[in-house]
């Protein structure tokens, strides 16, 4: 079996909670080579963690002709930059999803991807887990379909992080970058929500891209993309989001929060004529949360409905031992740049949506 040497740009919540521990997890498929965070601290903090190379900048990491790969773990705003740099480099990628903030970002950089031949692996990992494959595989015929629900209740990381892992927070940032860092972040908001966009606005732009991307792409997957978007409304500055969904001859419905409750709420429901299939995610904070499917079938005189799972393989594994077949197999996989600009294009309609709705 072929180890794929990496190298970790972005150090953050999601690389020491998931990324870095099922890498090491998974040595017999990969080798952490180097590292590299625009903090110095945090940087030394996960190399000494993890016994590898600290880079001092991202430039050297994706220079290092010992590197196959390069996991872009940073802020969105930064997945442009990086991808580019490590594309140029003639590095694989492992992207974390979305693959850019906006449309103008991702077709200036799709076609450098491909003169490269290099593999764009963008991670979405509710695509991967066995709940949602199961679920595809037992899909009616769509012109079967009645109605779809999907939907994202959530409390965010910080409540569930506190209880389950230490993570390091470097406080050797300076004030400067920061705020350079998030004038970078309100321009590219402010290209898709428009120059006179809310804060309301462009925070509901936010949690589409982060939050929202994994159940729309999933969504994509399961019953394609819609015909239009046919109306949004947002509310609680941005983070309350409904979205309504035309596909023809049913709709189909996603609704976001964001709130203080400590649960997360994330599912998929599939309405036919008789059958229904119900699966859902609880909270990635926390590694090896089972999923599970629910499939009801009617028929005139009965009902039956199973259960497939619980099933605990991580999502995150499932996606890194597929970026890893598809770099050893030189094949393609589903979640490409091309499938992620899908995404991006939709979110786009959706804000179109949420403008008209807060003009009334």
């Amino acid at each position: 079996m072929r180890i794929v040497r990496i190298g970790l740009i972005g150090l953050g919540e999601v690389s020491q909670l998931m990324h870095l521990p099922i890498l090491a997890d998974h040595r017999h498929l990969f080798e952490v080579a180097g590292v590299f965070d625009v903090s110095p601290s945090l940087t030394t903090h996960c190399a000494e963690r993890y016994s590898t190379r600290a880079y001092a900048s991202a430039e050297a990491l994706v220079a290092a002709p010992d590197i196959d790969a390069i996991f872009i773990l940073t802020p969105d705003q930064t997945h442009r930059h990086y991808l580019d740099l490590a594309l140029r480099a003639g590095k694989h990628v492992f992207l974390e999803k979305p693959a850019c903030l906006t449309l103008g970002e991702i077709d200036d950089v799709v076609p450098l991807a491909k003169e490269s031949g290099r593999l764009v692996f963008v991670a979405y990992m509710r695509r991967y887990s066995p709940s949602f494959l199961k679920a595809k595989e037992m899909m009616p015929a769509r012109d079967e379909l009645r109605y779809v629900r999907v939907r994202d209740l959530i409390c965010e990381g910080p409540f569930f992080i506190r209880q389950t892992r230490n993570i390091f927070y470097p406080r050797d940032l300076d004030a400067d970058f920061l705020a350079q860092s998030r004038s970078e972040t309100e321009a590219l908001l402010r290209d898709v929500a428009g120059k006179d966009a809310s804060p309301g606005l462009m925070r509901a732009y936010q949690v589409l891209t982060g939050l929202s991307s994994h159940s729309l792409s999933a969504m994509r997957e399961l019953i394609g993309l819609p015909q239009r978007v046919i109306a949004a409304h947002h509310k609680q500055n941005g983070e309350q989001i409904v979205a309504l969904f035309d596909y023809g001859h049913f709709t189909a419905i996603y609704e976001a929060l964001i709130d203080n409750v400590a649960r997360f709420d994330a599912r998929i429901e599939v309405y036919a004529d008789r059958r229904r299939l119900s699966f859902g995610y609880d909270t990635p904070y926390i590694r090896n949360l089972p999923t599970s499917l629910e499939v009801t079938d009617s028929t005139d005189a009965e009902t039956e409905t199973r259960v497939f799972g619980p099933n605990y393989t991580d999502p995150f594994a499932i996606e890194l031992r597929a970026f890893h077949e598809h770099l050893v197999n030189g094949t393609t996989p589903k979640t490409t740049l091309g499938d992620s600009r899908q995404d991006l294009a939709l979110m786009a309609d959706i804000v179109g949506r949420l403008r008209e709705s807060s003009q009334l």
